[in-house]
């Protein structure tokens, strides 16, 4: 018997994984989680049915959203992290010295429990004593914070949901609020090509352009999210993702990684037009 997971990424497109069994399925307060082991991808994690990551290519998404901010900002020490239940923004934020404290809000602790059980290659470091975890509505956390951090990376599920308010013009207004006068955010911005999730990544792009000064798109190739062209976006009061990264510098910390590289940065900031299109249309 053949036991399949298919995730639909738009009304005419299915995505399957082969899977050879079912390590979880339960549901919180806020959403169904499942975690499911397959031959191809390894373990992989779905909330409400839709694709989080898998062991095999989540490296991609966590390297783009964390390192990209960290190679701008000269001086980041205190780091907001909004969502991320499986701890691969936090895995890689620990591999910074110099950062000194980094808060994440997370909605649904059961996810956290979760992944430190069945997917220990991500939540493998939610045990740096650096980090300090709060579950509760990080729409609601940031209202509270002002001039507080350097760097707010922003790892939400879908835009619907429990997800839904960290799309807002709103939550994007705290997040500029709590950043201290040279911060940055960073968020993932969904996908350009399928019709449903253009239309939450442009609604997403038009508020964060009203809210920050400086606001780019950059992009991943990332296997198994819907289509597996993936965006991402750079918002900053004063840094420009570009021309401000410090090359040498972050090559100086000598951090291994897989996918991320200073070049790649530079390059995944280079959009294809289309994109670039969507984009302008909002602006």
């Amino acid at each position: 018997m053949e036991l399949w997971f298919t995730e639909k990424h738009s009304d005419d497109v299915n995505f399957s994984i082969n899977t050879d069994r079912q390590l979880f399925s339960g549901q919180s307060e806020f959403q169904r989680i499942d975690v499911f082991e397959s031959k191809e991808f390894g373990r992989f994690l779905t909330l409400d049915g839709l694709m989080m990551l898998t062991e095999k290519d989540e490296f991609i998404y966590h390297e783009m959203i964390v390192h990209v901010p960290m190679a701008v900002h000269p001086n980041a020490k205190r780091i907001l992290v909004i969502g991320a239940g499986d701890g691969g923004v936090v895995r890689e934020l620990s591999r910074y010295p110099a950062i000194e404290r980094i808060d994440m809000v997370e909605i649904d602790e059961l996810v956290v429990e979760v992944c430190k059980k069945y997917l220990p290659q991500t939540a493998c470091r939610f045990d740096d004593p650096r980090l300090n975890l709060y579950f509760e509505d990080g729409l609601k956390f940031v209202r509270t914070k002002n001039d507080e951090y350097d760097i707010i990376i922003v790892d939400s599920t879908d835009p619907f949901g429990p997800g839904e308010g960290l799309f807002t013009k709103e939550f994007y207004g705290n997040c500029f609020k709590a950043l201290k006068e040279d911060g940055i955010m960073v968020n993932q911005h969904e996908s350009p090509f399928y019709e449903s999730s253009r239309e939450a990544m442009q609604r997403a792009h038009k508020r964060i352009v009203e809210s920050f000064p400086i606001s780019r798109v950059y992009q991943a190739h990332i296997p198994t999210y819907p289509s597996g062209h993936w965006l991402f976006g750079f918002a900053s009061k004063k840094y420009h993702p570009v021309s401000d990264l410090n090359s040498t510098a972050w090559n100086l910390l000598g951090i291994k990684t897989r996918y991320y590289n200073t070049k790649l940065h530079v390059g995944s900031f280079a959009l294809p037009t289309y994109v670039e299109e969507y984009l302008r249309d909002v602006e």
